[in-house]
């Protein structure tokens, strides 16, 4: 296996940390393709294309879902990766199991399900995603998981706190030493935070909760839309909002690109060792841009994250977390056959040990719900009319 050239700042598969199971090469495709595809056939990456992004699932076939930002994730950070010659499918696989470990009715079912696992070590999205590519994906004879490279691994995750860190061994060393990820890490999380920003902001639109008067009055919007009219006067309604948005994607992209290439030029790292020990990230928009994006992250945290529609629909998928998770609690006798082995096989004593077992592991289990399922589940038990 030959693999393509890069710049010695990025990632070599041949140079990998390695997986926590050794798996000999194989032809055709590096570590880091194989992990990509390994994402790609896993059943919590199916389970994405009916999980919240910001609109319940059941709302409508034309708002995303977070199968769909995975993919646009995965799409602009790959166009960057290549301008600044990163190793595209280390990039790709990371985007794509970022949200692996997503609750169903997004942040609000992350932040209920948190609350339930106050006594038993919370629940944060990003190790959820980890656990899911390091344990819970049952597929291979050989080992658990999926069995990923250091690297990926280590792009999964983004955020965590040191009490966390420091039972992970070197995936969580770098929060304690205070050093940054590799390139193709950073880079993941950009395109993440340009994704969301304006695919957000169109479903908004296409929902009728936010409209175009609210977005001029932001800059990243404004400017934008108003080069749309000149060059098109008359143009109305989607095609409008379409070009206006495609021209805050290029925008926001061509500034990191720009920025982090600057910023390479600058540190001139030769190593990702160098890139660990760098005295700051290399992969960011520029102070302009970053006041731009933080604008329109608050208007859209206000606007739409906090709308009435959003806040009921997630106060409603929070119940329904909190009730599943407290009534399994109970009685896991109302779990599958399958949770409940797993479950057993830890002891059935009421000890702390066996309590915290099972608690995650009924966290597991709802985490790995689609919004679809986990209102089923929550009919099931709950409404009268519903039986079987």
């Amino acid at each position: 296996m030959i693999e393509p050239a890069h710049a010695p700042f990025a990632a070599n598969s041949l140079q990998s940390q390695g997986r926590q199971y050794a798996e000999a090469y194989v032809d055709f495709r590096n570590p880091y393709q194989r992990d990509r595809d390994r994402i790609v056939h896993s059943t919590a990456f199916r389970r994405l294309e009916y999980k919240t992004q910001v609109f319940i699932n059941h709302e409508g076939d034309h708002f995303r879902t977070r199968l769909t930002h995975s993919l646009e994730v995965a799409q602009l950070a790959r166009t960057a990766a290549r301008e600044l010659r990163l190793h595209e499918d280390l990039t790709e696989a990371i985007c794509l199991a970022h949200d692996l470990g997503h609750t169903p009715f997004g942040h609000a079912g992350q932040d209920a399900l948190n609350h339930c696992m106050r006594d038993y070590g919370g629940f944060e999205h990003n190790l959820q995603s980890l656990r899911v590519v390091d344990e819970l994906e049952q597929r291979y004879a050989d080992f658990p998981g999926l069995n990923l490279t250091f690297e990926t691994r280590e792009g999964i995750l983004k955020h965590c706190n040191l009490q966390h860190a420091e039972v992970l061994g070197e995936l969580g060393q770098r929060f304690l030493s205070g050093k940054h990820p590799g390139l193709e890490a950073q880079l993941s999380n950009m395109a993440d935070e340009i994704a969301y920003y304006n695919h957000d902001m169109d479903d908004g639109l296409r929902a009728g909760l936010l409209n175009i008067e609210q977005l001029c009055a932001l800059d990243a919007f404004a400017e934008p839309h108003e080069a749309v009219c000149r060059a098109y006067p008359g143009l109305r309604d989607r095609p409008l909002i379409h070009e206006t948005i495609r021209r805050i994607i290029n925008t926001m992209m061509t500034d990191m690109i720009h920025t982090s290439g600057m910023l390479l030029l600058k540190h001139q790292p030769q190593s990702v060792t160098q890139v660990r020990d760098c005295p700051e990230a290399l992969i960011c928009f520029s102070p302009p841009q970053q006041n731009r994006n933080k604008a329109l992250k608050e208007f859209l945290y206000h606007s739409l994250y906090c709308h009435p529609k959003v806040l009921r629909d997630m106060r409603k998928g929070q119940e329904v977390i909190k009730q599943l998770f407290h009534a399994c609690m109970e009685d896991v006798r109302l779990l599958p056959l399958q949770i409940q082995q797993q479950i057993q096989s830890h002891g059935v004593e009421n000890t702390g040990s066996s309590l915290q077992h099972q608690a995650r592991t009924i966290a597991d289990y709802i985490a790995g719900m689609t919004d679809r399922f986990a209102i089923t589940e929550h009919g099931r038990l709950f409404d009268i009319h519903v039986l079987g």
